[in-house]
């Protein structure tokens, strides 16, 4: 499942279930979007107060579990943390700022552009741009520091909570918030939705399927790999859409979308260069912490944590277009990236990361 054809394989299979998640109620060229369904989850715990987006996303419930099934099943469950965990939440927080900005993140992107949506080339022009700015750090030696070994109980947390969040969904729904319009009143039925995210969770688990990384490594090592990936989804993301009638071309009237092409490079970019820094995008992230990658964790509460500041703090994005106080956020966001990547070169070695592996020049 490492050779190209593993990952080509499940590139096709999440371009497909994306395609079919739509067909089956989820919104327009979101048929998955970690970003955006992980701010729906926290918007269903009451963590912000935009009434339209909020649902537990049962993709997000069945990746995690996906992917730590694998994980153990391949005896890749290793529990380990402890490398800056206030910088990666605070990344985490940015990214998400970022993607709320462009409205979506790097594999959401990828399928708006396989639905027709001429916005997402503006928006992959800047993910590219932001990652290359990652990889200039990357070259200079950029890292944030070593994991040490932790008790395996810690790592069964994070599975856990998400496995806890799927019974409460199922028997006390009453605790949680849900949008009665607006994207997170649209989405597919509980059971494909659930079997859709564990389906991916256990194939991006053992391929390593990154957007980051795929950029990344054809930059820096000229390998195809992982950007294998990530052109199958286009590709089968885009037969599916025009085969099932949900490809549309054009710039205007897109499905949760904007036409400010500045707002929408600028967000991907400080997606794209917060998200190399932290070895990957926020679908790796999940599948990381999945694995017991605890600085994962703190990743994806900065990447939560974010998106209920965005919504409560009007940061993000809407179709009328970027909102002031997001366009403030962005340009702050970059101020504290690029500080963030600074202070934590490594004087004395000239580090590279390919997939989730430093490597030495």
């Amino acid at each position: 499942m490492k050779e190209n054809k593993g990952i080509i394989f499940t590139g096709a299979v999440v371009g497909i279930i994306a395609v079919l998640l739509v067909k089956l109620g989820n919104p327009g060229n979101m048929g998955f979007c970690i970003a955006c369904f992980i701010r729906d989850i926290a918007g269903a715990l009451g963590l912000h107060r935009a009434e339209v987006v909020q649902y537990v996303r049962p993709e997000i419930i069945g990746l995690v579990i996906g992917a730590f099934l694998m994980a153990i099943a391949g005896k890749e469950f290793s529990v380990r943390g402890g490398s800056a965990p206030f910088s990666r939440f605070i990344l985490g927080f940015i990214v998400m700022v970022g993607a709320l900005m462009f409205l979506g993140c790097p594999l959401r992107m990828i399928l708006r552009l396989a639905g027709g949506d001429l916005n997402a080339i503006v928006g992959l022009s800047g993910f590219t741009a932001g990652i290359f700015l990652g990889i200039v750090f990357l070259n200079k030696g950029f890292s944030l520091k070593r994991t040490y070994s932790l008790p395996t109980f810690e790592g069964l947390l994070f599975p856990g909570v998400i496995a806890a969040l799927f019974v409460i969904l199922l028997a006390v729904p009453s605790l949680l918030i849900f949008s009665e319009k607006g994207p997170g009143a649209a989405h597919a039925p509980i059971i494909a939705a659930l079997a859709a995210g564990l389906i991916v969770g256990a194939l991006a688990q053992k391929t390593r399927l990154c957007t980051v990384g795929g950029i990344r490594d054809l930059i820096l090592f000229k390998d195809w790999h992982l950007i294998s990936g990530f052109i199958a989804i286009l590709a089968a993301a885009l037969i599916g859409s025009i085969i099932l009638g949900q490809f549309k071309l054009g710039f205007a009237a897109q499905p949760i979308a904007h036409t400010d092409g500045l707002w929408n490079f600028l967000g991907m970019a400080l997606a794209g260069f917060g998200s190399v820094l932290l070895g990957g995008c926020p679908l790796r992230q999940l599948i990381l912490a999945s694995e017991g990658n605890i600085d994962s964790v703190i990743t994806i509460m900065g990447l939560t944590f974010g998106a209920a500041f965005a919504h409560n703090f009007k940061l993000a994005s809407s179709a009328n277009g970027p909102t002031p106080n997001g366009q403030i956020a962005v340009v702050l966001g970059f101020i504290v990236v690029f500080a963030i990547a600074y202070f934590n070169i490594e004087k004395s070695a000239d580090l590279k990361m390919k997939e989730d592996v430093q490597i030495e020049a």
